[in-house]
This record gives structure tokens, sequence and C-alpha cells, in this order.
């Protein structure tokens, strides 16, 4: 078996409304215009967002995966630029805490389809629930989504210390969403590493690097549009085609068949 070249990213934060999902959407796109193919696990198993920010209408869902209805390819969808959507639930309260079964059911069939995939994205739901933190636990990079509002800092902080004790995570990529300028985002980032490091000293935060306000964010939202899709020069999306380029060039170890066991690396 050759290796593959697979990263799966949690993407979370703690705190809803941070724009979360539309940085997951975009990252995607921006992704798969650097050829590479990318899956998007909506992984708010109960409420589905991403489909509908991108204006997809799928016609089955996770929930029919975990029932054994259908397989993961029966219901993936194909979004903008090609890249594959897997659906979330539409206000499926019982989607909302997997119990153990059902995890090793969705586990086992993106293992199998994995391979044909270079990026593997979870867009987690927001908070520190049983689900947020399997899904974050359970992938190979945590990028956390934090703006200006000190609830957000504070609730980033929060999923990172439950993460650290409860799943022995010690490293996260931070990304800084929505300001007025890079400082704005720097000091973000010095205010939570001054409180992980204090607090959560094995810790490590690494800067991942920021997004700007654009008022093309909500003007692409209300179209059902990637904004990197719609506004490809606007300054939203250079910041997001600058995150993309710094994570493909970068020099990640490759993982073996012999390790396919790091593939979900959840503590049970």
């Amino acid at each position: 078996m050759k290796p593959s070249s697979l990263r799966v990213l949690a993407v979370s934060s703690g705190k809803g409304g941070v724009g979360k999902t539309n940085i997951v959407a975009n990252l995607a796109y921006a992704f798969a215009k650097r050829s590479k193919k990318v899956l998007v696990v909506d992984a708010d198993l109960g409420l589905n967002n991403i489909d509908i920010l991108l204006g997809l209408s799928p016609k089955f869902h996770i929930g029919h995966v975990l029932s054994g209805e259908k397989s993961v390819e029966e219901i993936i969808v194909s979004g903008p630029a090609d890249i594959r959507v897997l659906p979330a639930g539409d206000g499926l309260q019982e989607l909302t805490q997997l119990d153990q079964e059902k995890k090793v059911v969705l586990m086992d069939e993106l293992d199998r389809i994995s391979s044909g995939y270079d990026f593997l994205i979870f867009d987690t739901s927001a908070g520190i629930s049983s689900n947020v933190t399997y899904f974050c636990s359970a992938a190979h990079e945590t990028l956390l989504v934090a703006t200006t509002e000190p609830t957000s800092l504070t609730d980033v902080y929060a999923l990172i210390k439950t993460l650290y004790t409860k799943h022995a995570q010690k490293h996260f990529r931070l990304i800084v969403n929505s300001v007025g300028a890079e400082r704005e985002a720097q000091l973000i980032f010095h205010n939570l590493t001054t409180v992980t490091d204090r607090f959560l000293p094995n810790v490590a935060v690494e800067y991942l690097g920021f997004i700007l306000s654009d008022s093309n964010v909500s003007k692409a939202v209300r179209q059902q549009k990637a904004f990197m899709e719609l506004y490809p020069y606007a300054k939203v999306s250079q910041c997001v085609n600058q995150l993309a380029q710094k994570m493909v060039d970068e020099n990640r170890p490759v993982v073996g068949e012999d390790q396919r066991t790091l593939f979900w690396r959840t503590r049970f």
C-alpha cells in the first residue's frame, strides 16, 4: 500500500457566529483551486449549515449513513470548484450526541473513502459538546477560529482547555476572522497565548493567519455562494488564498499504511 498524503482538519471555534463555516467553505474552495481534492464534512450533525451556505440541495444526509440506509458515496454532493460536501441532518436532535457505535460507523465509512482526497475538513458545531471534541481529537490538525469579541476568545480558550485535559491535545492553529488589520489579529493571538502559556504550559498555539472584514462576505452569503467564487480579487479572498497557500506549501509528514491508526486518533 502506498502512503497517504491526506490531511484531516477540524475547524472549530467554541463560540458560534464567528464565521467558521464560511471560512471552511472558502478554504476548501481555495484548496480545490490548487488542484487538491477536498471533502467537507458538516460535523454540526444535527443542523445543516454548509450546504445552505453554498446553495446546495442534498437529498440525503449523514443520518442516512448512520442508520445504514445509505453509503457515504450516495449522500456526498458536489459544490463549487468540485469540492465535495457530506451534508448534516436538518434539525435532527438525535445526531447532536453520537453514541460510540455511530461514531465507529461514521469513521469507518470516512476511512474507507479517504484515499481519494487530499484534504478532509470537519466543520464542527460551536461549543464544547462531545461531538465537537470528538471531531477535533480525531483530526490531524485543529484550526480554531476567533474574532476580536472577548467572548470569542474566552470560548476558544475553553475549547483548548477541554481538548487538552480530556483528549491530551497539545497543538492548535489559530485563525482570527473579521479584523480591520492584521495587528488586531496579532493582538488576539497574543492575548490567547498569554493565558495558555500561564495556565496550560504544555499547549502550543500557532498563529496561522487572519481574515479581513469585508462587506463582500455578507453579499456572498445572501447569494448562497462562496465569496472566493463571486469576488476572487476581494481582500477577504486574498486572505483566504494566503492561508490556503501556506497550508499547501507546508511539508507535512506523509502517513504510511502502517500508521493508519493515526488517521482517527481519538481517545475513546
